[in-house]
């Protein structure tokens, strides 16, 4: 098991805000809009250096939707920011219909996403987020792992014409990727490779897997772990060049059972290479107030879930 460690703790967020001001940097198109959440999206920055680039619209989700699809038409590139659950469930028909179908270059960017959110409870944990974002034809979805991950891929955004959901979080987290590293949209990241089983894991769920990884070695077990950080599109020749080699399949999301990251594994392999999977993810249920670590514990998010899985699904193949 390749070895890796980090030095600090971020939230992944953080990486949001450090991204756009760098993006803003780099192309004087690019705008931010808020809804009345400039602290928690960590804006800042950007608006202390453009502050004529920043629009704050206050907490009218469905408004900033439809003023972001405007500015595209004047050749602005503009990101939105506001809590994963008013970025989505709150504005769906928004984004649908002033966004998606109309291929706006709006990018789309949503923090204290899954149960990580914590304290605030099941109203303000959406777990099906990813479902309802990668169903849009067209919309791109990237859930990054650490504050670098998520540094790179809000400047990568900025240079992709069409509409992107960006998911982030809350919680501080082992910053263990590359700082100059070259995000590619579509392109899984290779962090282990291994025979025995494919974990395919995103957004949070990566350090755990590592972890997880780790102690599954320790025993044996010679897992591959792959970073899914692009969700829609998929990279279906990492998949399946993958489960060609391992077999067996545990996908690793915070996020609900249906409709995430692996149904869309399970739909890849189904038509193509069907194999056992084993899904560590929020069993249908939505989720309740609680410390971040607790609710991945309860709900069954943690490195021993993962484990589990892995074992589980070995004795299947």
């Amino acid at each position: 098991m390749k070895k890796y460690t980090y030095t600090e703790k971020k939230d992944t967020r953080s990486g949001f805000g450090a991204g756009l001001l760098e993006a803003g940097k780099k192309n004087d198109q690019v705008v931010a809009l808020c809804a009345d959440l400039i602290g928690s999206l960590k804006m800042d920055a950007f608006i202390k250096e453009f502050p004529e680039r920043f629009f704050q619209i206050g907490i009218a989700e469905a408004n900033m939707m439809g003023i972001a699809a405007g500015l595209t038409i004047g050749g602005k590139i503009p990101f939105t920011g506001t809590f994963a659950n008013f970025s989505t469930g709150r504005v769906y028909d928004q984004i649908r219909q002033s966004i998606a179908y109309s291929d706006k270059n709006v990018k789309i960017c949503a923090s204290h996403a899954g149960l990580t959110l914590g304290e605030d409870g099941a109203t303000h944990q959406i777990l099906e987020d990813i479902g309802m974002m990668k169903m849009l034809p067209g919309m791109v979805v990237i859930n990054p792992c650490d504050y670098n991950q998520t540094k790179a891929a809000t400047m990568a955004i900025a240079d992709y014409h069409g509409p992107v959901y960006l998911r982030f979080g809350r919680p501080t987290v082992p910053v263990f990727t590359d700082p100059d590293q070259k995000f590619e949209i579509g392109k899984a990241w290779m962090v282990n490779e291994g025979t025995d089983v494919s974990i395919f894991a995103t957004g949070h769920m990566v350090w755990k897997a590592i972890e997880a990884g780790e102690l599954l070695a320790e025993a044996g077990i010679n897992v591959e772990i792959i970073n899914i950080h692009t969700i829609k599109p998929l990279d279906e020749e990492a998949v399946l060049k993958s489960v060609a080699k391992t077999g067996c399949v545990v996908t690793a999301e915070e996020h609900n059972r249906i409709g995430g990251l692996g149904d869309s594994i399970a739909q890849l392999l189904a038509r193509n290479n069907p194999v056992p999977q084993e899904y560590v993810a929020v069993n249908d249920s939505f989720g309740e107030s609680g410390t971040p670590d607790q609710l991945m514990k309860k709900y069954g998010l943690d490195t021993e879930d993962i484990i589990k899985a892995v074992n589980k699904v070995i004795k299947r193949k």
